[in-house]
């Protein structure tokens, strides 16, 4: 991991919420393309994802799932129950950041889409009795067209619609189908 790499984590935990904020920006733009650093971090950030402090959470979670494209051995596979977790926290803020970041667990490999596309899907049919299920189903309709647009894979495409059709009040529904045709 190069110097700078190693300066945006430190300064996760720096007192300046400014110098926070860059770090976690640093990083998150590193972890868009392949890194081969991703194992120095991951089990720090896979400890983190139970920690106490709910943005060490959140961001664990982000970088994980940014980082599953830098995991030639497929760590994420049994990992991800914890990532997943996250998407599911007491704080809604810190379960919704993780989960608009989960969809990216999916561009590692067909073995990841899967898992996350059947994850996103379960959450978008049983989340209804969930506090504010419409936003975290909007999160899910988003995660796919992601998805879809990265992987250009038309079963996410009628996956995400079939789902759509199933929401029973008019007004979400035409809001969901809107984000979809959204460019």
């Amino acid at each position: 991991m190069d110097k700078n790499i190693q300066t945006y984590f430190e300064n996760l935990d720096s007192k300046d919420k400014d110098v926070q904020y860059e770090a976690y920006h640093k990083i998150l733009e590193a972890t868009e393309v392949k890194v081969d650093w991703a194992y120095e971090v991951w089990d720090q950030l896979k400890q983190n994802l139970t920690h106490s402090d709910n943005h060490k959470r959140s961001r664990a979670a982000q970088f994980l799932s940014s980082l599953a494209k830098s995991d030639p051995e497929k760590r994420m596979l049994h990992d991800f129950i914890v990532l997943w977790g996250v998407t599911k926290d007491p704080k809604f803020v810190t379960a919704r950041h993780s989960l608009q970041s989960i969809w990216k667990v999916g561009l590692a490999g067909p073995e990841q889409k899967e898992m996350v596309i059947n994850h996103l899907v379960d959450r978008f049919t049983n989340c209804i009795d969930e506090k504010n299920y419409t936003l975290i189903r909007n999160d899910i309709i988003q995660d796919l067209k992601n998805l879809y647009l990265e992987s250009n894979d038309e079963k996410i495409k009628h996956k995400a619609l079939d789902l759509i059709d199933t929401v029973e009040d008019g007004k979400y529904q035409k809001k969901y189908l809107a984000l979809w045709r959204k460019k």
